[in-house]
């Protein structure tokens, strides 16, 4: 989720750095802001050869919550045009569990990364041309606690949910936020993943009309780039997958270090549900066999509501080596200021220590909310998404009832249409990026700046 601060806020963010990201409103006017200390500015990074565009800084910014003492670790990227103009963005990977270095490394921070000519390694960083600092500050926070490399002394702290982590990252919305292929709703988006894969050709109307029974991880979430998955030798051995996706994995994001068919690695519909949301290394643990013998297992499900699930299925498309190894140098945990992994342990990009709830309901009448108080909204999704498909996002936002002041139609980008929008009253847009897949910048990443750019400018898309 990436959230929009004010111009006032970015001249502040050139010296000077949030003071707390907590949800005091006396500390919103008053003393949003104090200088940045001089060990806070990130002067070197190993990999990367030559001078930054633009000061980064990071570090931890501590704070209290039940008495017990949390750390949020930050990266803050200036922009690279006109600090003094461009605004903030605050950027926060979902999961819930996910780091964002996710997208600091794979999506849209100011490098891209050249995987090790070998294993361990270092990575070689080059600037990224289409990184949104280009247009923007960008902050990247690591929440909720026990998230990256995000940590509290006390375990209790990792036991959280909705409420409680949006209390802990209070946000910003002075101008605006954006959404990008995010679960909302129950019903919309637990609903749109079967109809949007029949609609895709990736399954049969047979499979469609009998799924409910079925064991949905390979039929619905097939990954042509998985070393387990058979690649087609052009004689047409893999004729499952369709074309469109198989193009997701070649990327043309510069030096693409990892392919995939985005997974949804959670059960079916276990995302929008209330209560726990099982994290990543959660499900891996219980499924650690290959592919190849999920064939097996689709017929033995004894239920007509939720597909039962086997210990002999692999979570697709779940590859992070350069992000792992790369974070977890010493030399670069110490060059950004994070805690040794002795104090705050090992960077992952999805961890498995906290014990996160859903417990905030439907989103759906926050953005009502929110949009009708003025705040502009822009909700894009990659319209190849398998884990959040943006059928069920395009559902939602239609269900607001707001008018409609820019019906469905493409929008351009470099003399190329790329992708369709809808816009509403109250500063409402909905957008697809044609081609995309869950990490919309990972996969169309000058597509993706070019939206960002005229939607912070204010300018048609």
């Amino acid at each position: 989720m990436l959230v929009k601060l004010s111009p006032n806020m970015a001249m502040a963010a050139i010296d000077k750095f949030f003071l707390c990201i907590i949800s005091f409103a006396m500390l919103f006017n008053v003393a949003l802001v104090e200088a940045a200390p001089d060990a806070a500015l990130v002067s070197q990074l190993p990999g990367f050869e030559g001078s930054f565009p633009s000061k980064h800084y990071s570090g931890y910014v501590t704070i209290e919550s039940e008495k017990t003492l949390k750390n949020l670790f930050y990266y803050f990227v200036v922009s690279e045009r006109n600090p003094l103009k461009d605004p903030v963005l605050l950027w926060l990977n979902g999961g819930p569990g996910c780091s964002s270095f996710d997208g600091f490394v794979y999506e849209h921070g100011p490098f891209n990364f050249e995987a090790a000519k070998q294993a361990g390694g270092q990575s070689i960083l080059h600037l990224n041309r289409y990184s949104w600092s280009k247009v923007s500050s960008v902050l990247y926070l690591d929440s909720p606690t026990g998230v990256g490399f995000s940590y509290s002394k006390n375990q209790s702290s990792y036991t959280t949910g909705d409420v409680q982590t949006a209390s802990d990252t209070h946000k910003f919305l002075l101008k605006g936020y954006m959404v990008g292929n995010g679960v909302t709703d129950e019903v919309y988006d637990g609903n749109a993943l079967v109809p949007f894969a029949h609609g895709m050709g990736l399954i049969s109307d047979k499979i469609y009309e009998v799924i409910n029974g079925l064991n949905i991880y390979d039929i619905l979430e097939p990954c042509y780039h998985s070393p387990f998955e058979k690649q087609d030798n052009g004689n047409g051995d893999n004729n499952v997958i369709p074309n469109s996706f198989k193009q997701l994995g070649q990327t043309e994001k510069a030096l693409p270090v990892r392919k995939r068919i985005f997974g949804r690695a959670w059960p079916f519909r276990a995302p929008v549900r209330e209560g726990h949301v099982p994290s990543w290394p959660e499900i891996m643990s219980n499924f650690q066999s290959q592919q190849s013998n999920v064939t097996n297992d689709l017929h033995q499900s004894n239920s007509h509501d939720e597909p039962t699930f086997h210990s002999n299925v692999q979570v697709p498309c779940f590859n992070d080596e350069i992000a792992t190894s790369w974070l977890n140098n010493p030399a670069v945990r110490k060059a950004i200021h994070a805690a040794p992994e002795s104090e705050s342990g090992k960077w992952e990009l999805c961890t498995g220590k906290i014990d996160y709830n859903h417990d905030a309901g439907s989103m759906i009448n926050f953005h009502r909310n929110l949009t009708m108080q003025g705040y502009r909204v822009l909700i894009y999704s990659g319209d190849h998404d398998m884990c959040v498909p943006y059928t069920g996002s395009q559902a939602w936002t239609a269900s607001l009832g707001f008018q409609l002041v820019d019906e469905w139609r493409p929008w351009i980008s470099h003399d190329q249409v790329a992708g369709f929008l809808q816009s509403y009253q109250f500063n409402l847009t909905f957008l697809t990026i044609k081609g995309a897949g869950h990490t919309v910048p990972e996969y169309k990443p000058r597509e993706a700046l070019d939206f960002l750019s005229r939607w912070l400018e204010g300018k048609l898309i």
